[in-house]
């Protein structure tokens, strides 16, 4: 059993608490790396300021790690900037589960305002324009076509689909995914996204276990047992935008942002969305509520009334 003492050096304390993330948080392998570099530049400023032990940490010292950030060639944005914030935030609440005594805490460390995020999403006719575009003729087309109504009927993240197996929706309207973090969720298929996958999945003649693969000229390269790849789907999907002229970016994620959207704009509680999305916190979902101010604003208008009394009618 390890001890946790006042004397525990930050270089360790670091490699214990990504250690603990590969193997009980089960993060992606993104998260992993971005929590990887985001400390390895905290420990090297720490490093270059004889700062050795967890306990010799202050929120002075945090803060002057944001200034040198700031001041670095090639700064980081401001959103970057509060990344590395945030890891530093989750290596402090690791040590302070851990017992390990007096160590800064992480309330201490503020992150800094940054402007408010802007979401970009697709809207229903421009969903209806990139499927007018798809030559559902091919086995390809008739993927590509599965893919665009699944990813806007369920809100699933790029990396999330390209791990669908067959096995796990293949007659089926809803199933369970794991997201991130390792939580699982439930999604739901719309009928015609059933319909989509069902015509895709009939037209397909290989034993390739994925369920959106890359379709060869040899047919026997199908069998191949590997997904179609997050870059692929995210190129396909900005041709056919860029094929009925819609003048925006449209990316995976953005049909991830119109299925929130929609499930907003029909009256879905933000609770709901948020399982739904598979967001640990309600604050990322609340980005989404901007779209909803067209209906507040309608609301306003038919309920309430500033009480000015009526001119009289003139006899």
């Amino acid at each position: 059993m390890l001890e946790y003492t006042q004397q525990m050096k930050i270089s360790r304390a670091i490699k214990e608490f990504l250690r603990h993330n590969t193997v009980s948080k089960g993060y992606s392998p993104l998260t992993l790396r971005n929590y990887t570099m985001y400390l390895a530049r905290f420990q090297t400023w720490c490093d270059q300021n004889n700062l050795e032990n967890v306990t010799q940490i202050t929120a002075e010292d945090v803060e002057e790690f944001q200034m040198y950030l700031r001041g670095s060639e090639r700064s980081p944005s401001p959103k970057t900037q509060n990344y590395y914030l945030i890891a530093i935030r989750s290596l402090l609440k690791y040590l302070a589960k851990k017992d390990v005594e007096g160590v800064l805490s992480s309330e201490k460390i503020t992150l800094a305002k940054t402007a408010s995020r802007q979401v970009i999403f697709v809207e229903n006719d421009e969903i209806e324009k990139i499927r007018s575009v798809v030559d559902t003729s091919t086995t390809s087309g008739k993927r590509d076509l599965a893919i665009i109504s699944i990813l806007f009927s369920t809100g699933l993240r790029i990396a999330e689909l390209v791990k669908l197996k067959r096995e796990q929706v293949i007659a089926k309207s809803e199933f369970s995914i794991k997201g991130k973090g390792g939580k699982v969720r439930p999604v739901f298929l719309t009928e015609r996204a059933q319909k989509d996958l069902k015509n895709y999945l009939l037209s397909r003649k290989d034993s390739n276990s994925y369920l959106f693969i890359r379709h060869h000229r040899k047919p026997e390269l199908d069998n191949a047992v590997k997904p179609l790849t997050a870059r692929t789907i995210q190129r396909l999907i900005t041709v056919y935008a860029k094929a009925c002229d819609i003048n925006k970016p449209v990316t995976p994620h953005k049909l991830r942002h119109g299925f929130a959207t929609e499930l907003l704009r029909s009256g879905a509680d933000l609770r709901s969305v948020q399982a739904l999305l598979g967001h640990s916190s309600i604050t990322t979902t609340q980005a989404y509520t901007h779209v909803t101010d067209r209906s507040l604003r309608e609301a306003h208008k038919k309920f309430h009334s500033d009480n000015t009394p009526k001119e009289p009618a003139s006899s």
